[in-house]
C-alpha cells in the first residue's frame, strides 16, 4: 500500500508547449508498472486550453468544477460542466479547456504505453477556440 497525503506533491505549471493560458496540474496518481494508469487534476483559468492531442489508450475526463469546452477533430465544439464525464477513444484527436469567461477543473485519467500517455500536436487556434459551441 502506498498512500500519498493530500498536499504532499507540488502543483505544476502546465508547459506552454502543450497548453495555452494559465493551467495548473496537480498529480493524483501515477501507478507503478505493470499498471499504466495516470491521474491528474487540471485547473484551467478562463480561456486556457490544451493543444490538440491523442491518447494511445483513450482518456476519461471528470469535470469537477466550472465550465469548459471540448472538441474532437472535425467534430462540434461541446460545452462541458461540473458533473460531466467525457470519454475520448484511443487515438481520437481532441482538445479541452476552460470556457472564455469561466475557469474549469477536471480529473484526467489515462493509461501510458511504453511510458507515453499523450501525443501532442499543434495548438488550438483562437478561431477554433471561439467557434460556436
Amino acid at each position: 500500500m502506498d498512500i500519498k497525503s493530500a498536499g504532499s506533491r507540488p502543483s505544476m505549471k502546465a508547459p506552454a508547449e502543450y497548453f495555452t493560458g494559465a493551467v495548473r496540474q496537480d498529480p493524483l496518481m501515477d501507478a507503478p508498472e505493470p499498471a499504466r494508469v495516470r491521474v491528474v487534476s487540471v485547473t484551467f483559468e478562463p480561456g486556457a486550453r490544451t493543444a490538440w492531442h491523442t491518447h494511445p489508450l483513450g482518456q476519461t475526463l471528470i469535470v469537477t468544477s466550472g465550465r469548459g469546452l471540448a472538441q474532437s477533430w472535425g467534430g462540434q465544439l461541446r460545452d462541458i460542466r461540473a458533473g460531466d464525464t467525457v470519454w475520448f477513444a484511443p487515438g481520437e484527436k481532441h482538445w479541452h479547456g476552460a470556457a472564455p469567461e469561466t475557469a474549469m477543473t477536471h480529473i484526467a485519467i489515462q493509461e501510458a504505453v511504453d511510458g507515453n500517455a499523450a501525443d501532442w500536436m499543434e495548438h488550438v487556434s483562437d478561431e477554433q477556440y471561439t467557434a460556436k459551441a
